[in-house]
């Protein structure tokens, strides 16, 4: 482990200076260590185990030809999605901050001395670790990082939608230069992530195939164990069999929040999101299947309606209708199609089957370094207030859902989801788990 040097910036004192003259040299010296490296291991030889050198640097320079064009002199990314998406070090925040900082010369995150070396080994580029020993040394970090030399003013990058107010008032304290020359960047970060390499899609497409194994052993636990299963023991079988999968696909890299939603019954199926339980399946039920493989940060799905044993007339009419909304989805998935027209055009199909009104959200949204609790690729959803138009690289979900409640004779939530990678001459559904009640309506 190489120790810093203590940090000589402003305020180190603020806090701790009266207990500090109390302290033995050894003990103020230890505590005066505000910045450090571990360079524990070796750095992996692709980011996060899974993308090359190559990949990364050209969303660095990406980065850096945007920074250039609006005359910034660094970025400074807080959020778990875009520190992945240009160091593939996925973090774990719980209450600590984290940052990467891009210059025009260097790339370097920013860490918590919890995770040791980890980070380092993990990022592309450069690592530094802040301790916990006096508040604030995250941000001495951030300005040790920014290099600010003997500048008086310092055009800086941050996302407006992830950096808290108290943070960035912070921020600036300890970086008075970037008061009047701040830049928000999170949308432009946003719009570079949207469009995805020849890499990052031959991840998606190994976690859409992932995501059908999951499905599969859904189907095989229903199947094995029938009525009376617990929600939660299906979920756990599907999960296992995705991890598992991931393991063997990408051997370095890590294993974590992969995941599945199972739900059973009108009740528990109203919502997209709902969490598992401990509801036992019962004969009749409608189901509700949701497998996210997550892959080094990149999150890809499946969702389906499945039934157990039978499904009665009103929820076939019901479930009929919400497939074939979906099967004139995949066909609107096109280079050149607008979101925004899409989403109208399918308003007026389930306006057709006269359930327009028990829609619940959006019919897709784009793929790539997001999750449940992190990132959002809000610019390429497929919805009517979101006017881009579909690009080669793009790739997008169609998803159509409808919720009806309790009283009424089809009640449950029904919704399919396919994963679309957008062509120069179409869109190829990588989705390959079947979907309707030819296929779906399971043995009790």
């Amino acid at each position: 482990v190489e120790i810093r040097s203590k940090s000589k910036l402003p305020g180190l004192y603020c806090t701790y200076s009266k207990v500090l003259r109390k302290m033995s040299s050894n003990v103020k010296m230890f505590v005066e260590t505000a910045l450090k490296r571990i360079p524990n291991g070796a750095q992996a030889q692709r980011a996060g185990g899974i993308f090359s050198a190559q990949e990364m640097t050209r969303r660095v320079d990406n980065l850096r030809a945007y920074m250039a064009h609006e005359n910034l002199d660094a970025c400074v990314l807080t959020s778990i999605n875009n520190i992945n998406y240009y160091t593939g070090f996925l973090y774990c925040s719980f209450g600590r901050p984290y940052a990467v900082v891009v210059t025009p010369d260097n790339i370097t995150s920013l860490s918590a001395n919890i995770d040791g070396g980890q980070p380092f080994r993990r990022s592309f580029g450069d690592n530094l670790v802040y301790t916990d020993w006096q508040r604030n040394n995250y941000f001495r970090g951030i300005r040790e990082l920014v290099d600010i030399g003997d500048r008086k003013n310092v055009r800086l990058g941050f996302e407006e939608d992830h950096m808290t107010c108290e943070r960035l008032n912070t921020l600036l304290d300890f970086i008075p230069e970037a008061k009047s020359n701040l830049h928000e960047v999170g949308g432009a970060t946003m719009k570079m992530r949207m469009t995805k390499s020849e890499e990052e899609i031959d991840v998606i497409k190994h976690g859409a195939r992932i995501a059908d194994i999951g499905g599969a052993a859904v189907v095989e636990a229903l199947e094995a164990h029938g009525v009376g299963v617990p929600e939660y023991e299906v979920a756990n079988y599907a999960t296992q069999a995705m991890i598992r999968e991931i393991a063997k696909t990408y051997p370095d890299s890590e294993l974590m929040d992969t995941w599945t939603w199972f739900q059973s019954g009108a009740e528990n199926t109203d919502g997209a999101h709902n969490p598992v339980t401990s509801r036992k399946v019962e004969a009749g039920d409608i189901l509700s299947l949701n497998c996210f493989p997550m892959i080094g940060g990149y999150y890809t799905a499946l969702e389906r309606t499945l039934f157990m044993g039978h499904a009665t007339d009103d929820h076939l009419r019901v479930w009929e209708a919400n497939v074939d909304v979906h099967k004139r989805g995949l066909e609107l998935i096109k280079p050149g199609a607008k979101c925004c027209d899409i989403a109208l055009e399918l308003n007026e199909v389930f306006s057709k089957h006269g359930i327009l009104d028990y829609r619940t959200f959006g019919y897709g949204h784009s793929f790539g370094t997001l999750c449940h609790y992190y990132g959002r690729e809000a610019g390429l959803e497929l919805r009517e207030d979101i006017e881009t138009v579909l690009e080669p690289g793009m790739v997008v979900s169609m998803e159509p859902m409808v919720m009806f409640p309790l009283d009424h004779p089809a009640a449950g939530g029904y919704r399919e989801h396919d994963i679309l990678v957008v062509g120069e001459n179409g869109a190829e559904n990588i989705t390959k788990f079947p979907f309707g009640p030819e296929k779906n309506i399971l043995k009790a």
